[in-house]
């Protein structure tokens, strides 16, 4: 059932050439004015989600955006107002135009997993963790999976074991969170699924991985992402197996990155 006191709020995470994405900061006059966030706000009644993110990129920016790839959702709890923000990811190629800070607010480039701006608007402090997780990996379920490229910052994921220190980054079974979570800090467990409920034990880990070794993998994984909208990013992990299946664009889709396996 939904909440109807929920603000339904839309949020673009905008990327300029070189792969960076855009911050700025709240206006004076605004509830927590000078805080670093991404563009967006509230969708007006009778507008969809994608026009109220181009409205807002146009009123806050002066920039058009064509178009964007739902990605997140998240639920806040302001003191000021409980909002279900959606997060849309927009390519260097879905915008255009001149940045112009239209509300006298300042405005950065920044780097996934490099921040140089403070203090981060409180709701957006996971999606920017989100963004830090490389979106191209390699490796094998069985023993991990590590970046690819030198542009992206390097990690390396590993299967849980009890002597892996807690400050690694694991993975595991979706089924086995609840009792990993009281060794292992939550924000450094990625889980696997397999199936829906799977899926849905998953919304507290960092990430989900979902292996994809058939055409009804693929189908599956693209239902839940129209009908249920992760929370976490999802990374898919390509299967040898799979290669012969024919692969829809993933990140168009709303999936966060691709593990090739070796």
């Amino acid at each position: 059932m939904s909440d109807s006191s929920l603000i339904e709020v839309v949020a673009g995470i905008l990327y300029n050439q070189q792969g960076e994405f855009l911050l700025s900061s709240r206006p004076a006059g605004k509830a927590y004015a000078g805080y670093w966030e991404f563009a967006g706000g509230k969708v007006e009644a009778g507008e969809s989600r994608l026009a109220a993110l181009q409205r807002e990129f146009a009123e806050e920016l002066g920039i058009k955006v064509t178009t964007a790839t739902p990605w997140l959702t998240k639920i806040h709890h302001y003191e000021h107002a409980h909002v279900h923000l959606h997060f849309y990811r927009i390519a260097a190629n879905q915008w255009h135009g001149q940045l112009t800070a239209r509300e006298q607010q300042s405005w950065c480039w920044q780097q996934p997993g490099n921040l140089t701006v403070a203090p981060i608007l409180p709701a957006n402090t996971p999606i920017l963790a989100a963004l830090a997780i490389p979106t191209n990996m390699s490796g094998h379920l069985n023993t991990g999976f590590h970046t690819t490229t030198p542009q992206q910052p390097a990690l390396q994921i590993l299967p849980y074991q009890p002597s892996i220190a807690t400050t690694s980054i694991v993975y595991t079974p979706a089924s086995q969170l609840p009792q990993l979570a009281n060794q292992h800090p939550i924000t450094n467990i990625w889980a696997i699924c397999h199936n829906h409920e799977q899926w849905l034990e998953a919304q507290t880990a960092a990430a989900i991985i979902w292996p994809i070794a058939n055409s009804e993998d693929i189908q599956l994984l693209l239902t839940l992402l129209q009908q249920y909208p992760s929370g976490v990013p999802v990374m898919a992990l390509l299967e040898k197996s799979s290669q012969p299946v024919a692969q829809p664009d993933w990140f168009t889709q709303g999936v966060h990155g691709i593990i090739q396996e070796q």
